[in-house]
């Protein structure tokens, strides 16, 4: 009888000889969080500092060279540097696909969230080679951008992920709440959306050496437009929080609720100050990083207010259960949805 060898998955093989533990694994999405951020933040100090096109092609950085050439300064190798540290996201994105696929048992919607962010990585870096063969188009910066957030959003994600077990999802509070907090994600994502518009058709190009289409509508009106959202959002995180309280939510939610009021008013501040003193590029730097703190705490608002169970492996021995917080509230959440 003749043997059929079974196919051999590398990660399989990790796995057998690899069993990480479910800190390292929470940690490894962690890392993926914080250098999703760090790809945006660069990527804002690329076009902050006029290097948008200090490699003037793509894939490599000119017709002739992989890598910058001396005669192209300082905005060349500021350019090359972030197409390069999408090489170190990837690998940090590579251990937690590892790590989540090694751990025992394993979660395959970890591994899933994972890949989805591998291949999200690697579609935008074609959006971004499309950027500079198109001379900074703002459309394509815009796209590139939006991009980076998806990326962000889906770190997150598995980040919170880690820390949850695989249960069906179970409310916290009545559905009227969780869909009014939807409804503030969906008013933030409009706030960033405005945002990508302010900066295509404000004063930092990308590039000071050459003529860089700009969106062509008012700047002043668009930030405006902004403005007014930043209200939206503001208006309903207040009132996100003073219903939690009402309806004795967990005390998780309640403080993720205002731990994301906090953010929002710094970044009021930061925004104020760069509006008013003609956006100087390390304040506009600032908003940039403030505005992924900003997704962030606002994407673990809804996920604040469902629970999962608990994730094998992360509570010490003698650690009471995090769950008695969202448990406590379930009474309230459920009279509230009488």
């Amino acid at each position: 009888m003749t043997v059929v060898p079974k196919t051999l998955n590398p990660l399989q093989l990790v796995a057998d000889r690899w069993q990480p533990t479910a800190r390292f694994v929470r940690r490894a999405a962690l890392g993926a969080v914080v250098m999703a951020v760090i790809i945006v933040v660069t990527g804002g100090a690329v076009r902050l500092t006029q290097s948008g096109l200090g490699c003037p092609t793509w894939p490599t950085c000119t017709e002739d060279s992989l890598t910058p050439t001396p005669a192209m300064g300082i905005n060349g190798i500021i350019e090359f540097t972030n197409r390069m540290l999408t090489y170190v996201l990837c690998a940090v994105v590579g251990v937690a696909i590892v790590a989540a696929r090694a751990r025992a048992p394993h979660r395959r919607p970890l591994t899933r969230l994972g890949w989805a962010q591998f291949w999200v990585i690697a579609s935008n870096g074609v959006i971004g080679g499309i950027t500079v063969l198109t001379g900074l188009n703002p459309y394509v910066v815009a796209s590139h951008f939006l991009a980076a957030t998806t990326l962000l959003t889906i770190a997150v994600v598995m980040w919170h992920r880690t820390g949850e077990g695989d249960e069906t999802p179970r409310d916290l509070v009545a559905r009227p709440v969780r869909q009014l907090s939807w409804v503030l994600v969906a008013a933030t994502a409009l706030l960033i959306v405005a945002g990508t518009v302010v900066t295509g058709s404000g004063k930092h190009a990308g590039d000071a050496s050459k003529h860089i289409h700009r969106i062509p509508l008012d700047w002043h009106q668009i930030t405006q437009l902004h403005v007014d959202f930043v209200f939206v959002v503001l208006g309903l995180t207040i009132a996100l929080w003073f219903v939690l309280r009402a309806v004795q939510a967990p005390a998780t939610a309640v403080r993720r609720v205002a731990e994301l009021l906090v953010v929002l008013l710094l970044q009021g501040v930061v925004g104020y100050v760069q509006y008013f003193n003609d956006s100087p590029e390390i304040v506009v730097g600032a908003h940039l990083f403030g505005s992924c703190l900003v997704w962030i705490a606002v994407l673990r608002v809804p996920l604040s207010l469902r629970e999962r169970g608990e994730a094998a492996g992360l509570r010490t021995p003698g650690q009471p259960s995090g769950d008695h917080e969202a448990l406590a509230g379930q009474p309230a959440a459920a009279a509230a949805g009488r």
